[in-house]
């Protein structure tokens, strides 16, 4: 380890570049320039994780890059960014800068451009997230990573309240790398994250969706409830805040409607229809509890409740309408249940979809296993039973749908019958047939039934 001004350098440690990285590194240092690759991208490799993608900031600036490099495009160069592409793949590149003053919780006003690094790390969110390699000097640390990733410690770059002042959205990425790597939160960035909490009501839906996804779908989804507790959910997610304040007074449950639900998520595969189901499915349990005069609660007809709760979320935070429609009705038969018999499988199989009955059986699951030992073992019997028989049926090509079934609407008309309501009618009572009698469906025995009432 070195120590250069203020400036740790710790030479001997070796991140693996990947060779365009290093080129693009090696051509901004040979015109006299400092660069390095910064930010996520050297966390996750100290960490032996693959990086997604690869920053790189320079002492160049934008145009002095530009000249470097045959194939660039402008991808925010009012910030310092360019992506420079090598062999169609392409790498952004910024400029040392230093941010004005935030007006928005999001965006500086202004940016300047520096030729220091430690200027240009100091305006960065976590001490994870503000370290810089490259093959030469090594990686650069001057706010303590290395030592936080060691303490699998989050904290902030100088000051916490300052940092999430310029940009909210910076409290919900605390909470998912949290997440995401199995880390804590540093107390005085906890202490920024609920003073600041209110900002969030700057920040666009798209990005809280996108902060919420990755935390849901990480290794600690639980960790929402420390959004919880720091006052985040509150501002944009109030409906989990309403549930870890519902009581289960209930044999079939310990634990509260909001902490059931963060085990129900853990309990799913990280999967991101099937953790945002979990979150989801008991919503609308605040709304329509009861408790009878033995002191017992009851959630009648929430499923419904939490379906309607869930497509106003996920609207709300822009979810497109593939994972709204997957969710909102995987929400509506989270609590289906039936008696392990075939044809109750061929209905559910139509009922739910063919394509969403194995998450509907995941759904399931993950719901039992958060639920308390009371029947708990008949229960999973139950489900184990009803997916054997799902097996069965899609091995043997049970009928379930109509694309399934050996008629078509063609072939009633051609039969005899006049096009029009009744054609989508008849196929729906054979349908229903063959769902109870799968032997039934061969065009022969069905056309055969067409003058039957």
């Amino acid at each position: 380890m070195l120590i250069i001004g203020e400036v740790i350098v710790l030479s001997d440690l070796n991140i693996e570049l990947p060779s365009k990285v290093d080129d693009i590194i090696t051509t901004l240092q040979e015109h006299g320039f400092e660069a390095y690759a910064v930010g996520g991208c050297v966390r996750d490799s100290i960490l032996g994780r693959v990086p997604e993608d690869w920053d790189i900031t320079t002492s160049a600036m934008p145009e002095e890059t530009k000249k470097l490099f045959p194939r660039t495009f402008d991808t925010g160069i009012e910030h310092g960014t360019i992506t420079v592409l090598i062999d169609h793949e392409g790498f952004e590149v910024t400029t040392y800068r230093i941010d004005g003053e935030y007006e928005d919780s999001r965006h500086p006003r202004e940016v300047t451009f520096t030729r220091s690094l430690k200027e240009d790390l100091l305006r960065r969110d976590f001490t994870i997230n503000a370290m810089a390699y490259n093959k030469k000097d090594g990686l650069i640390d001057i706010f303590g990573g290395m030592e936080d990733l060691e303490r699998h410690l989050i904290r902030c770059v100088g000051d916490a309240a300052e940092r999430f002042s310029e940009d909210a959205l910076r409290i919900l990425r605390g909470i998912r790398f949290a997440a995401q790597l199995g880390f804590d939160i540093e107390n005085e960035t906890k202490k920024g994250m609920r003073r600041l909490a209110h900002s969030l009501h700057n920040i666009s839906a798209e990005r809280i969706q996108t902060e919420l996804v990755k935390t849901v779908t990480s290794e600690r989804p639980q960790l929402l409830s420390t959004a919880y507790e720091l006052g985040i959910t509150k501002v944009f997610l109030p409906e989990f805040d309403r549930m870890m304040e519902t009581e289960q007074e209930t044999p079939h449950h310990m634990y509260n409607v909001g902490v059931h639900t963060l085990h129900a998520m853990k309990n799913a595969r990280p999967d991101k229809i099937l953790r945002l189901t979990m979150l989801l499915h008991d919503t609308g349990k605040p709304g329509f509890k009861t408790v009878d005069a033995n002191g017992v609660a009851h959630f009648k007809k929430h499923a419904a409740g939490s379906e309607n709760i869930a497509r106003n979320v996920l609207r709300r935070l822009k979810f497109d309408n593939d994972t709204l429609h997957k969710v909102t009705k995987l929400v509506y038969y989270h609590d289906y249940r039936m008696p392990a018999k075939a044809r109750n499988v061929r209905r559910a199989m139509n009922v739910i979809s063919e394509e969403l009955f194995p998450y509907y059986m995941e759904v399931r699951k993950a719901d039992v296993l958060a639920q308390s030992m009371y029947l708990r073992e008949e229960k999973m019997k139950n489900l184990n039973e009803i997916e054997a028989l799902y097996r069965e049926i899609k091995e043997a090509g049970q009928c379930v749908s109509l694309k399934e079934l050996a008629v078509t609407g063609k072939d009633l008309i051609e039969a005899g019958m006049k096009p029009g309501k009744e054609i989508g009618d008849k196929l729906s009572e054979l349908l229903a047939l063959v769902i109870e009698e799968p032997e039934l469906n061969t065009k022969e025995e069905l056309l055969s039934r067409l003058g039957q009432d």
